[in-house]
């Protein structure tokens, strides 16, 4: 059996050391990094090289791919894969929307009455500057297609609405991802991530986790594409996971399927839970990143089954069954991160960090003749299991401090 899986993180790391712990040998990653390719083979083959990608599949025969990024998905990776007939795990282009466009997910909630803070739709940054005179502040700036988890702001006075507007609509600091722009009531709470998969007519739980954005402690600094996680969330309760189910994926599910719009995937589900009543911030067509990597290290079931299931819109074999235990992963990010960030420098005490139930997953790493080396903005992501949340985060941080590079940063309050 052959798998090929899409990408470079941490995520897709986290998803090649899980397949293998589960006894696939012929494991294949493009184009990967220096931690994936001790586990599998990596190719050099972009991951919006579409046509590349699918060269490949046919000629190694690949039984199922996994895409773990949102980019491939967003160009039809998963209608290109379809279209020769080969098994491929994602939405469609036309599903992917769920995450391409905020502007679609968000009027597609509405239509449907499944809760989440209200918004407005803009294309025309004169017309955005002149409502945001109208609201009350803070409020949330949002770009409306992909832009790698950054493309979120939230913003407490006039001023700094309009040069955010600026920044997204007329210097496209975004790209093409903010011609459109979405201004939201920004609701209070505290943050949590659900996910499930769909293979198109059903769905199964996988986990719950909670991922923290910001660059430094308390919450503080610019929005990063993630400075850790944990699973499960402490924060989501039996009968919160009740209310998920009932009026957010349930209802989801009949949206999609009256709009005519197949889903096979897994849904990431970006909740704001206010007054124990949860409402959706975002939707995200792919596995998290950082939380895949507090996630995965706790499914004992098998993971290719139960994607293959999917892919194909097959009934689910079996649930995803988890360890009880927590998991906390704390990603230590380059200097310069997320702005700037620095590469090529030497990364030194991978091997005293392992120890049982630590997990080091690479992200921006290359291997330059046996030296380990950073090769983008977050490096590393150092996951623990433990007993609760306080023994796994801190079995993490005494890995983490073991791990030297020039300019490491990373925060201290993941799990507190």
């Amino acid at each position: 059996m052959n798998i090929l899986v899409i990408g470079s993180g941490g995520r897709e790391h986290a998803i090649v050391h899980k397949i293998k712990q589960d006894g696939i040998k012929n494991i294949y990653c493009a184009p990967g990094n220096a931690g994936i390719e001790e586990l599998a083979q990596c190719v050099p083959i972009k991951i919006d090289d579409i046509d590349g990608l699918l060269r490949f599949a046919e000629e190694k025969k690949i039984y199922l791919t996994i895409v773990g990024p949102e980019l491939p998905l967003n160009e039809g990776i998963v209608d290109a894969f379809h279209e020769k007939g080969l098994t491929i795990f994602g939405p469609s282009k036309q599903a992917a929307m769920l995450e391409s466009s905020k502007s679609f997910a968000k009027k597609l909630m509405k239509k449907y009455g499944i809760p989440t803070p209200a918004f407005e739709v803009f294309t025309s940054p004169e017309e955005a500057i002149d409502y945001a005179g109208t609201i009350s502040y803070p409020a949330v700036i949002k770009a409306d297609g992909l832009a790698s988890g950054k493309g979120v702001i939230i913003v407490h006075e006039l001023s700094q609405a309009i040069s955010t507007i600026k920044d997204i609509m007329e210097n496209r600091v975004f790209g093409d991802a903010g011609k459109t722009m979405l201004v939201e009531d920004c609701i209070s709470g505290v943050e949590s991530s659900y996910f499930v998969l769909s293979n198109g007519s059903s769905c199964i739980n996988v986990a719950s986790a909670r991922d923290y954005k910001r660059l430094m402690d308390n919450n503080d600094g610019p929005n990063t594409g993630g400075m850790g996680s944990l699973s499960p969330s402490d924060k989501l309760t039996p009968e919160l996971e009740k209310k998920i189910a009932d009026r957010i994926i349930s209802p989801l599910m009949n949206a999609l399927n009256k709009e005519g719009i197949m889903y096979r995937g897994v849904i990431y589900i970006g909740l704001m839970i206010s007054n124990n009543e949860p409402s959706v911030l975002e939707f995200n067509v792919r596995f998290g990143d950082p939380e895949t990597q507090a996630i995965l290290p706790r499914i004992e079931s098998d993971l290719v089954g139960v994607l293959t299931d999917s892919a194909k819109g097959k009934p689910f074999s079996d649930s995803i069954k988890l360890r009880q235990e927590s998991a906390v992963c704390v990603v230590m990010a380059s200097r310069g991160y997320p702005v700037h960030p620095q590469t090529g420098d030497t990364i030194e005490g991978l091997r005293d960090a392992s120890g049982k139930d630590v997990f080091i997953f690479h992200a921006g790493t290359k291997n330059e003749k046996g030296i380990i080396k950073t090769a983008g903005g977050r490096v590393l992501g150092i996951t623990a299991i433990g007993d609760n949340i306080k023994a796994a985060r801190q079995k993490a941080y005494r890995s983490v401090g073991k791990i030297v590079f020039e300019g490491s940063q990373y925060r201290r309050d993941i799990g507190l």
